[in-house]
């Protein structure tokens, strides 16, 4: 191919680029005040229609997330450098398939001899939102599904470094609306997002409810808001492998779940605690499925490179969250691509302690199940969010899920199989445990209505 062909080419890609960026978003405005105008106006006109038409409006965001699922993947690993396109266009078409709508608004009767009593889920409003970076479209179109399907609407701030791809989700969302019929501006956005326009968001009348994903000082700000909020926060999920365990299978299921995403996932195997007696065939298992050892001097060259001490703590470096496992080993002068890198450790270590979202997992051999839990609770912080368990003791099973008390306890399988992936259940991107809702879906975005009638319709 000649040298003036190939400038075509580059010429006409970054035209297509350009073209993308420079054009009209829907639901995306320069400034929140004019983001909070437009979705006031358009719930004020989604009062009016019915559940059905909200249904037909969620059907219509469904089929745009699959047809772009893997456009989006690519935009949020281009734009944030974290995960991997594969993994990230199974979590959107997850939000698709698996996200309920209004299905998820169960009303309930009671009757008796004094009448008939009636409950409804109703809209809370304009829903406040803020979204992560490690999985900002996914959770934009998760939320908007279940805010819309209970009668909402949602103005949205996402993180700074993913509102690129948080705000293609947003006119995704919006062209779905339109096409069913609905109204303009029933999801909205700011361009750039930052402090201040979150919390005028926060702060703005017309905003009835928030809802954050994100660390524990977001989730801290949404609660003292004064306003009904919603905090996913926080989670370090520990993964026990005791000596009944299918080994071969807890192995893969580990590297599989560990490794997802670049370990982006907050319900990820985080730190696992192996019995002695079966730690090395664990360890061979994890290597046969696609996880590279290190060991010595290797761990602390790689500590390295993940955290950084402050204050006589470490902390993740944030430059290298969710990336390739490969970048990593090469950073440490190995050349090797695996999907996850494997290290044992003791408890105490930073990698055991520290919720690091990297494709990075400590290994700590225990004695028995009563070690294995204690580390366990104890890794977890009290988060009480995600843990994971393989086992074929019932009883060690109960144990375990007893002591750690967390939203989300999957036995026996990948971490994802807790928000619906290979496991039953819906699923979702806002995890509240913080705050008690658990896997948030339509129901969680309502409000209860209590209809009465006395002596009327009770006809038994």
């Amino acid at each position: 191919m000649d040298e003036a062909r190939i400038s075509e080419i580059v010429e006409s890609v970054i035209r297509n680029i350009n073209a993308k960026e420079n054009k009209k978003q829907l639901g995306v405005f320069d400034t929140m005040s004019d983001a909070l105008d437009a979705v006031n106006k358009a719930y004020k006109q989604f009062r009016s229609y019915s559940v059905e038409q909200r249904e037909k409006m969620i059907t219509e965001i469904r089929k745009l997330i699959l047809d772009e699922a893997e456009e989006m993947a690519r935009l949020g690993v281009e734009e944030t450098g974290m995960g991997r396109v594969t993994d990230k266009t199974i979590k959107h078409q997850l939000v698709a398939n698996k996200t309920p709508g209004t299905e998820d608004l169960c009303p309930r009767v009671y009757t008796g001899d004094d009448g008939m009593t009636l409950i409804e889920m109703a809209p809370f409003g304009v829903i406040g939102s803020i979204t992560p970076s490690t999985n900002p479209s996914e959770t934009v179109l998760c939320n908007s599904i279940g805010m819309i399907a209970g009668g909402n609407a949602v103005v949205f701030n996402p993180h700074p470094n993913a509102c690129r791809v948080a705000n293609y989700a947003v006119d995704l969302v919006n062209r779905g609306i339109l096409a069913a019929g609905g109204p303009e501006n029933l999801v909205v956005s700011v361009k750039k997002p930052t402090h201040e326009s979150s919390n005028e968001m926060m702060n703005s009348p017309i905003v009835r409810m928030l809802v954050a994903t994100g660390g524990p000082g977001v989730v801290r700000a949404l609660l003292s808001s004064g306003k009904k909020a919603i905090g996913a926060g926080a989670g370090n999920p520990p993964v026990i492998v005791d000596d009944t365990a299918d080994i071969a299978k807890a192995a893969a299921d580990i590297v599989n779940g560990a490794s997802f995403d670049n370990n982006l996932p907050c319900i990820a195997e985080k730190e696992c605690f192996a019995f002695d007696n079966i730690a090395d065939e664990l360890i061979a298992g994890m290597i046969k499925a696609g996880a590279y050892l290190i060991k010595g001097e290797q761990i602390e060259s790689l500590k390295k490179v993940c955290l950084i001490e402050k204050d006589g703590k470490y902390v993740i470096n944030k430059k290298w969250v969710g990336r390739d496992a490969s970048k990593f080993l090469k950073e440490i002068g190995i050349d090797a691509d695996p999907k996850l890198i494997i290290c044992e450790t003791e408890e105490m270590h930073p990698f055991v302690q520290v919720e690091m979202m990297m494709p990075v997992l400590a290994i700590v051999r225990v004695k028995n199940i009563d070690e294995a839990i204690d580390m366990a609770v104890r890794a977890e912080h009290g988060n009480r969010h995600s843990a994971h368990i393989h086992s074929k003791n019932i009883d060690h099973l109960t144990r375990f899920a007893r002591a750690v008390e967390t939203t989300i306890f999957v036995k026996n399988a990948p971490s994802y199989a807790g928000i619906g992936a290979g496991g039953e259940g819906h699923t979702t991107f806002t995890i509240a445990g913080p705050t008690g809702e658990g896997l948030t879906s339509a129901r969680s975005f309502t409000r209860q209505r209590r209809c009465v009638l006395v002596d009327g319709l009770h006809i038994v």
